[in-house]
């Protein structure tokens, strides 16, 4: 019987979203951590698109380029994260439809026009990224430290003549359901939170998204609100989380959904381990292992576990 993996010591909101849709898949995903063969185009996309953005942005409002040069550097930024990396045939995500995604966007919401610029920080540097790692109130059972909240949006924006916290979304699908799914989404409520404690008086949150389809590109922008009351229960509900992860942690068992949270999105991926009555014969099959750094965000690859 192998140890018992460690608690976490720093969760973010895709974490606790994982554990809350089911704990087998989030003991699985990030105990073990085991991830599928392969990263994903949506993940791998997602993350060159921020890139490609944070230096445009950094390039204009930072280092005093204009928009064309600033572009040019978000554009080469972007190549250069996408690397060599191949996206699956038949995908919208494809190197070249991410670039014109960029320069989508840039059209859409100009540099030298866009009315969401980022703030001046006391630091006197801009709000381009904000990312924060806060202390919850819940212990860790085996370091009895605080366990840290972490998350990075893309921007810390003056809009509307207030403060508000900005990400970009990149989609397939854009539509009255894609602005209406922000107003209860834990990730966004976390982000207000952390404001809080930074002593930030954001008003809400700015999403922008951009849809990316084979023959065309097209954005939405949505802005969601927090109260401080919605934030508390928000902070509440962590700790509630995190103490059922510890009762899982605990027992040595970790729930299983069996229900919706299987089939939706396109099926969970754990779908053909949970259908084994030796699952540990075929995750190295179908996964290979990779630990998720909250802090860091990034994957470091790890070896298969040792059999029992």
């Amino acid at each position: 019987m192998r140890a018992r993996p460690p608690f976490p010591k720093v969760v973010d909101s895709t974490m606790l979203a994982t554990a809350r849709s089911c704990y087998q898949k989030f003991f699985q995903t990030y105990m073990e951590h085991w991830k599928p063969q392969g990263e994903s185009i949506h993940l791998h996309a997602g993350r060159c698109f921020a890139k490609g953005l944070e230096m445009a942005r950094r390039a204009h409002y930072e280092w005093g380029k204009d928009p064309e040069e600033s572009i040019g550097r978000g554009l080469v930024a972007l190549t250069e994260e996408w690397g060599d990396f191949q996206a699956p045939e038949g995908t919208a995500k494809t190197l070249e439809r991410m670039l014109g995604a960029l320069e989508f966007y840039f059209d859409a919401y100009p540099l030298d026009t866009d009315k969401a610029t980022p703030m001046v920080m006391p630091s006197g540097k801009r709000g381009i990224e904000f990312s924060f790692a806060e202390p919850l109130s819940f212990l860790n059972p085996e370091t009895n430290e605080p366990v840290i909240y972490s998350g990075r949006s893309d921007m810390l924006a003056n809009w509307a003549e207030g403060l508000y916290v900005e990400d970009d979304k990149t989609t397939t699908q854009l539509g009255a359901s894609w602005s209406r799914q922000w107003d209860l989404r834990s990730q966004f409520t976390g982000y207000c939170w952390a404001a809080r404690k930074a002593r930030l008086p954001v008003a809400g949150v700015l999403v922008r998204g951009v849809s990316i389809l084979k023959t065309k590109y097209d954005t939405q922008q949505a802005i969601t609100y927090r109260s401080d009351w919605e934030i508390e229960r928000w902070e509440a509900q962590v700790l509630r989380d995190l103490k059922r992860i510890q009762e899982c942690w605990e027992a040595g068992y970790w729930d299983y959904n069996l229900d919706h949270a299987c089939s939706e999105y396109g099926g969970c991926a754990f779908q053909p381990i949970c259908k084994s009555p030796a699952p540990e014969q075929w995750l190295p099959v179908y996964f290979e292992r990779r630990k998720w750094d909250p802090l860091e965000r990034t994957e470091t690859l790890l070896p298969e576990p040792m059999a029992a």
